[in-house]
């Protein structure tokens, strides 16, 4: 057990309350994993003015420069890899082998983003009048605000706060408050590569105090949050208010559809992998599968057998293929969810417990679970669970598979399986979302590519890729011109 601090300005120091909380391992609640500063409003105030001193300097530093501190944070993330994902699964519960994945991607989007610095790129373009040229360049914002959730400790979190470095942004960075030992590890990491001080703060503590204080300074000009549709409305009303710049990634309700030509094999792995992967608790995991009904029966058959025979335990095992879900709370909410999937009318076929023997007992365990005979109003067919529960619906078209995978308020990620180019490419076309697979599960997104939704998902930002660098930075347009004389544009020059 370690007592952990915040860091703000330029050094590590408890908050000024000196109130705590714990942080617990949800595999085994007897172990204490660190005890951290129950911050608020005063402390989020200190590091709005760290971040907003250490800006005017870090935003002169040539974005090249910016980058190859983060070429040096990869490096150092790739020589503590494992050290990082064992601390990942005993405070958040997910497998080791997923929680070296999460590292990787941190060190992936490390390397995305060094270089970046070198291609923050601007538009050039022809001017309508004589001598004269027209340019644009990526320009710092000011100070962000970094809101992260707990299921990718260190993924999300560097696919924010990566982009907002090297585009010139300083960092106010309030981590989940299940996940908060990671998010450390990831700011002494920043500081050892030679990231000034005053350019990051991390401040610990609960979304009421410190979240809501973050969003609601002035100082702070941009916000990124990863989260809760619910919250992500209160944020959005509240950037709306102080016209600050503000991205949203939000819930999601994803299928994926299975048509009579698939690969039922390689649909087996996908399912299995999308909907119990990190316990179901992902935003873009499968919560709804969409079978063709001539291959219903059969499939069922086969994922019912294959759901039964995985091994359920503390994820440091590396024989164990679900872990814990995040907290009790997040378990009684599954546990509530499955009442209703069962009160509703809808059969199930898997799971629908929780799991206390052994290994299990002093964790927040709950066996992968499946309902049949969904149709697609029934509540655990559109409200986002986050745990181990997959309804299934079956179709007798692509249409109407295409039709149901629309039919929910959200619009994150997506996945067909069969072997038609046909259906593939119109899946591409008609379905509702900002992700969609061919062959392949849900879940899995790639650091240099856009990750985001449609719908109720989010406000239309994206994660990932170019895309988010443009989030991060101002466009300023630049017009020269070399006439030596008064040239007017706008008027009427014809």
């Amino acid at each position: 057990m370690e007592n952990y601090q915040n860091f703000i300005n330029g050094k590590w120091q408890d908050c000024k309350s000196g109130k705590t909380f714990e942080n617990r391992n949800p595999a085994d609640w007897d172990e204490v994993v660190g005890i951290f500063p129950k911050s608020d409003k005063e402390d989020v105030e200190m590091a709005v003015k760290s971040a907003r001193e250490g800006f005017n300097d870090w935003r002169l530093t040539p974005a090249p420069k910016r980058g190859d501190i983060l070429k040096k944070v990869g490096d150092i993330m790739v020589d503590r890899k494992e050290e990082i994902a064992r601390l990942m699964t005993r405070e958040m519960g997910k497998i080791i082998h997923e929680t070296r994945g999460d590292v990787q991607e941190g060190i992936d989007t490390a390397y995305y983003a060094a270089s970046e610095g070198r291609r923050l790129l601007g538009h050039n373009a022809p001017s309508e009048l004589e001598n004269k040229m027209n340019l644009s360049f990526r320009m710092p914002i000011g100070v962000a605000g970094i809101i992260t959730p707990w299921n990718f400790p260190m993924a999300i979190p560097t696919w924010k706060i990566f982009p907002a470095l090297v585009c010139g942004n300083t960092i106010v960075f309030k981590p989940a408050s299940d996940t908060p030992a990671t998010a450390t590890e990831l700011v002494k990491i920043l500081l050892e590569a030679g990231l000034p001080p005053n350019v990051i703060n991390i401040v610990h503590g609960g979304g009421g105090k410190v979240g809501t204080a973050i969003v609601n300074n002035t100082d702070v000009d941009v916000i990124s949050f990863t989260g809760s549709s619910e919250v992500g409305q209160t944020i959005a009303e509240a950037g709306g208010r102080q016209l600050k710049r503000v991205s949203l990634e939000l819930g999601g309700k994803n299928a994926q559809i299975v048509m009579d030509d698939a690969n039922l094999e390689l649909a087996i792995e996908g399912v299995l992998w999308g909907a119990f992967g990190t316990t179901g608790q992902r935003c873009t995991a499968t919560s709804r599968l969409i079978l063709h009904e001539d291959i219903h029966d059969k499939f069922m058959e086969m994922l019912v057998a294959h759901t039964k025979n995985l091994k359920i335990g503390n994820g440091l095992n590396e024989d164990v293929n679900v872990g814990p879900c995040v907290n009790e709370g997040q378990r009684e909410i599954v546990e509530k969810y499955v009442k209703i999937g069962k009160k509703e009318g809808g059969t199930l076929v898997c799971g629908g417990e929780q799991m206390n023997d052994g290994e299990c007992s002093k964790g927040f365990f709950y066996k992968p679970t499946i309902f049949t005979g969904i149709t697609p109003d029934m509540t655990i067919a559109q409200e986002e669970i986050f745990g181990p529960v997959l309804s299934v619906l079956k179709i007798k078209s692509l249409e109407e598979a295409i039709e149901v995978l629309n039919g929910t308020i959200y619009g994150l990620s997506s996945s067909i399986y069969t072997q038609d180019v046909n259906s593939a490419f119109k899946a591409i076309r008609d379905i509702e979302a900002g992700i969609t697979y061919i062959n392949g599960p849900t879940i899995g997104a790639e650091a240099h590519m856009p990750f985001g939704g449609v719908k109720a998902t989010g406000n239309g930002h994206r994660e990932g890729g170019w895309e988010v660098y443009e989030f991060f930075s101002e466009t300023k347009a630049v017009y020269v011109d070399f006439s030596g004389k008064l040239q007017r544009a706008q008027i009427d020059n014809y």
